[in-house]
């Protein structure tokens, strides 16, 4: 059996509900005919034939009398018979109601006692449905005769008559102005859905360009623009992939063509001098050292995004710990001829993995001595703010363009376009460095300007309680 789509459900139900609708009316017409109208006959044929029997409770039933109960049969909209034996009234109206005789055993005993007896069925002479009533008229020595009041029942069409047109012009203005709400509403709903449905099957494609054009606020417009932010996402997800691969491969393949190289003037001795022979010797232990150092910071960088690292929580003076690791450029510092500026609180105590947080240090330290300018300024700074521990380090060397700064911790991210072998890494550094900053529940800010430099600016929690009371 095929699955009923959710426009054709709800279309179901609305040709449900409509259908329901028309029934109620029909079953509401039927109750106001059967309980107004009806009702409103019978209490008008008991009022009258009351009234009427009434004016003869003593007495005989004269031809004055009955010339007068005639008379108001003609002005009446009611059938008025008067009899004196019950028997006659058949003479008077010679039909069965509902197939039966209009008197019967039951009824005679009721109009003894003085009770009136109603009588409503289908006669089958006059083709119509009659509603009357017998009443007995009493005399000083018991019944002296009985009036017999009776209508023709409209039908209900007929009671209707005057209204039918204007339900008939209403109902068809309801449902058109219905018909057009619907319509709307069912374009406005599904086409929205219809797009998202056609344009779900091109992402599962690898096309991730297409938008849903929406202006709408509600649930469908939300639900459109949630899938305008994952195709954009999936995009951006798509180029970076791309760019990852790129850059994997020209990381890869500079090392390998230069140990492919040497190698090769190796094994056919295309040199002149053994110094010669051990500079590419020299050259192809660097070139190993580089592709391991890649592959080990891709492996590590993959291990702190999955969370895979247990981190080593422990005390740490984090002042020495700075210190020691500065201590490890101060021949690259040297060579570029840069100008140390230090500003460390040395009692600090930090509660973190001393390993992951030497990381940091040496990562970023590492980054600004290689774009620092000849003869500039470095600054690092190890500093209480408020109740976080904030590790600043600043240069004047390469400024950094916005754009740039938002992809800084990106997979092979560099801001050396020409990926520079002398200044550029492998692009996982920085990356590093944020993903331990995460699983520390730190944050990570860089600036560049031309006024201050570029800045990077790390806050760690994790303050011993003494410093933290010291805020």
């Amino acid at each position: 059996m095929k699955t009923l789509t959710l426009s054709k459900k709800i279309g179901i139900v609305l040709i449900s509900s409509i259908g329901f609708t028309i029934l109620f009316s029909f079953f509401f017409i039927h109750y106001l005919y059967s309980e107004l109208y009806l009702t409103s006959i019978e209490e008008s044929i008991v009022y009258q034939g009351k009234r009427t029997a009434s004016h003869y409770h003593y007495g005989e039933l004269s031809d004055e009398i009955i010339d007068k109960i005639q008379w108001y049969n003609i002005v009446s909209e009611y059938e008025i018979i008067v009899v004196d034996n019950l028997k006659d009234l058949t003479s008077y109206f010679p039909y069965e109601v509902n197939y039966e005789t209009l008197v019967d055993a039951n009824d005679m005993a009721e109009l003894e006692k003085g009770a009136y007896v109603l009588k409503e069925g289908f006669v089958k002479e006059l083709n119509h449905e009659i509603l009357g009533a017998i009443f007995p008229i009493k005399g000083e020595n018991g019944l002296i005769g009985f009036i017999y009041i009776y209508v023709p029942l409209a039908a209900v069409q007929d009671v209707f008559r005057g209204s039918i047109p204007i339900l008939l012009i209403v109902g068809c203005l309801f449902f058109f102005i219905l018909f057009l709400v619907v319509n709307r509403t069912w374009h406005s709903l599904f086409k929205p859905l219809q797009d998202l449905q056609r344009l779900s099957f091109e992402v599962s494609k690898g096309n991730y360009s297409n938008r849903i054009q929406s202006e709408r606020d509600d649930e469908v417009g939300q639900l459109t623009k949630a899938f305008n932010l994952m195709s954009l996402s999936l995009e951006q997800q798509e180029e970076r992939k791309k760019e990852f691969t790129s850059n994997i491969v020209h990381e890869l393949r500079t090392p390998l063509t230069y140990i492919s190289g040497y190698t090769h003037v190796l094994k056919d001795k295309i040199y002149s001098s053994p110094e010669e022979a051990q500079s590419y010797l020299t050259t192809i232990e660097k070139e190993t050292d580089r592709l391991t150092k890649l592959i080990t910071d891709l492996v590590e960088l993959n291990h702190l995004q999955e969370d895979l690292y247990t981190i080593d929580i422990q005390p740490i003076a984090i002042a020495q710990l700075l210190v020691d690791t500065v201590g490890l450029f101060t021949i690259h510092i040297a060579e570029k001829e840069l100008s140390l500026e230090l500003t460390i609180e040395e009692e600090l105590i930090l509660t973190a993995d001393p390993k992951r947080i030497q990381q940091i240090f040496y990562n970023t330290i590492d980054n600004a001595v290689k774009y620092s300018a000849t003869n500039g300024t470095l600054a690092i700074e190890l500093t209480k703010k408020d109740a976080f521990l904030q590790f600043r380090v600043t240069n004047d060397g390469i400024l950094i363009d916005d754009e740039d700064l938002e992809r800084i911790g990106d997979r092979f991210f560099r801001t050396d376009k020409a990926r520079n072998r002398t200044t550029g890494g492998t692009g996982l550094g920085l990356p590093i460095v944020k993903e331990i900053i995460r699983l520390h529940n730190g944050t990570f800010e860089m600036t560049s300007d031309t006024m201050t430099g570029t800045t990077v600016t790390i806050r760690l929690p994790g303050l011993s309680i003494d410093e933290q009371e010291e805020v």
